[in-house]
């Protein structure tokens, strides 16, 4: 049975975060860009494909069982001399509430060996050569923040190109659910920031089903695409979207801000509408602001107006389209 290797950690919210990601780029964290920073509660585990949702089970219970607290962070400290890890130490009103929320998401299928006893932290840099860390230390000895954590994540890690890396794919508010529907039919609804693998696919058997139903047993899915745009091995513009039913639709064009200017932009839409014709859509659909460059951009390149309304802030959105 595959094996998926999971953590569960507090992401640290804005703009912590940021500040937290100088800390570590200051003391040349080897691990940033390949993990948000966190505080763990679980460190990696392998866990079997068919508990994932006993997983995710765990999860949302733990976090029903707090309430949003409150941690201070910092100042740093070090695990020298077992450890040549410069860290923010953690205390705080909140530290009896995270105490309990490790105890409830420590349990099968999460629960591992450890080679160390639990001492909470946000990690500023592993593997610091040892002759910096009395130094690192001292100059952020000043660092102290109040942070107020309000869900729990789980973080899978995943083999890339650039090394393994972890990423959130699920995530638990500090609340219990809500409960609707009482002498009727009973309802837990939960607000997340990421659909949970379950909910994903849920989704997916329900769109398979929907699309089932309206265009029959043999309807084509859904094709997906990305452009990517790269100058000395460097990603400097991507296009993303996918083709259905003899439509292309470009979800996303985006040019780095200082690549702008040199046609990039154009090459990516000409790559676009090339691919679509290879898969025979002949109908050409996007979305973007009415008072944007981007509007403009697509005009100038014979997209015209066909649909608007008042989006977010106010602002006019608008379905462009264009014929092949």
């Amino acid at each position: 049975m595959p094996k998926r290797r999971l953590g569960v950690a507090l992401l640290l919210p804005a703009p912590f975060d940021r500040e937290v990601d100088a800390l570590r780029r200051a003391c040349d964290d080897g691990a940033l860009g390949r993990i948000p920073s966190h505080l763990t509660l679980v460190p990696p585990v392998n866990v079997r494909d068919d508990a994932m949702t006993d997983t995710l089970r765990v999860l949302r219970g733990a976090a029903a069982s707090v309430g949003a607290f409150t941690l201070q962070l910092g100042p740093p400290a070090t695990f020298q001399p077992d450890s040549p890890t410069v860290y923010l130490a953690v205390s705080g009103p909140g530290f009896e509430a995270l105490g309990r929320l490790r105890g409830s998401v420590f349990v099968p299928p999460l629960e591992r060996p450890l080679t160390w006893p639990f001492v909470p932290h946000v990690t500023l840099a592993d593997e610091m050569a040892p002759d910096r860390i009395a130094a690192a230390v001292a100059a952020l000895a000043g660092y102290r923040a109040t942070v107020t954590f309000e869900r729990v994540h789980l973080l899978e890690e995943t083999k890339t190109a650039k090394g393994r890396l972890w990423h959130p794919i699920a995530d638990a508010p500090f609340a219990p659910p809500a409960v609707v529907g009482r002498g009727g039919i009973e309802l837990e609804l939960t607000v997340s920031e990421r659909p949970d693998p379950d909910t994903e696919a849920f989704s997916e058997r329900q769109w398979y089903d929907h699309g089932v139903d309206v265009l029959g047993p043999d309807f084509p899915p859904e094709l997906p695409f990305t452009i990517a745009a790269r100058r000395d091995g460097d990603v400097v513009a991507v296009a993303e979207g996918w083709t259905h039913g003899g439509v292309a639709y470009l979800r996303d064009l985006i040019v780095d801000r200082n690549q702008r200017g040199q046609g990039i932009g154009s090459r990516l839409l000409a790559a676009f509408e090339s691919l679509a014709a290879e898969r025979d859509a002949r109908r050409l659909a996007l979305r973007t602001w009415a008072d944007s460059r981007s509007y403009d951009f697509y005009k100038s390149r014979g997209w015209v107006k066909e649909v608007s309304w008042t989006w977010k802030h106010g602002r006019e959105f608008v379905q462009m389209c264009r014929h092949l």
